[in-house]
């Protein structure tokens, strides 16, 4: 059985959702019967030697990781190698002073100017994360919009659908706001799904189906 670790450490903001979070990915894994979750707040197992015990790393952390640089390069250097990884929501509000994180999930959080329901769409229905779900739906969250991001550098899964908001809030000039994406980093694959912010939303199931597969995918125990 593959095993997830599950980091939720906040060194910025603390999202309420965190301790419902570790509830619902641990089910998923046990449900699964594929993997097993180590949950922790703590960043002392991001190091060389304990991160050799897991095939996935997964994210739902905040600010500056109290981590020094040489496990920073070691946590780094376990993605390179192939080992998963998995970001949720406020993981890309993550290491703004560790640049390869962030060419590694893809990009950084620059603000979240809705927060209410939206209207997103799916751009590839035939991603493990995304085959349940219609081409578009309504959902309530709050949407991040992101720097040092460009769809030339990953593969979006999930969008904004523009019409849906007060686009005079946005903070992009190309008005281009992915939602969920993924990638290749080196050896591994990477999956960002921004969902998660609102506690509801971690009791749906299309939701916790987009996350399971989305894990799956990036361990390679789906295509």
């Amino acid at each position: 059985m593959k095993r997830l670790l599950m980091v939720t450490h906040s060194a910025g903001f603390k999202h309420d959702y965190l301790p419902t979070a570790k509830r619902v990915v641990t089910s998923l894994g046990e449900k699964s019967g594929l993997f097993e979750v180590v949950a922790t707040d703590e960043c002392d197992l991001l190091n060389k030697r304990d991160l050799k015990r897991f095939d996935a790393i997964l994210f739902a952390t905040t600010g500056e990781l109290p981590i020094s640089d040489e496990q920073k390069q070691d946590f780094i250097e376990a993605i390179r190698s192939g080992k998963a990884f998995i970001g949720i929501h406020n993981a890309t509000d993550t290491f703004y002073k560790f640049p390869e994180y962030g060419r590694m999930i893809g990009g950084y959080f620059m603000a979240h100017p809705w927060s209410q329901e939206v209207l997103v769409r799916v751009e590839d229905p035939t991603h493990p994360s995304t085959r349940h779900l219609p081409e578009s739906f309504r959902v309530k969250e709050e949407v991040y919009t992101f720097r040092d991001w460009s769809r030339e550098r990953t593969h979006v899964l999930i969008s904004l659908d523009n019409s849906s908001v007060d686009l005079s809030k946005g903070t992009r000039e190309d008005n281009d706001y992915a939602l969920c994406w993924c990638h290749n980093y080196e050896k591994a694959r990477v999956f960002y799904t921004g969902f998660g912010h609102y506690i509801e939303i971690w009791s749906r199931e299309w939701f916790q189906k987009h996350l399971l597969n989305g894990i799956l995918w990036a361990m390679r125990l789906l295509e």
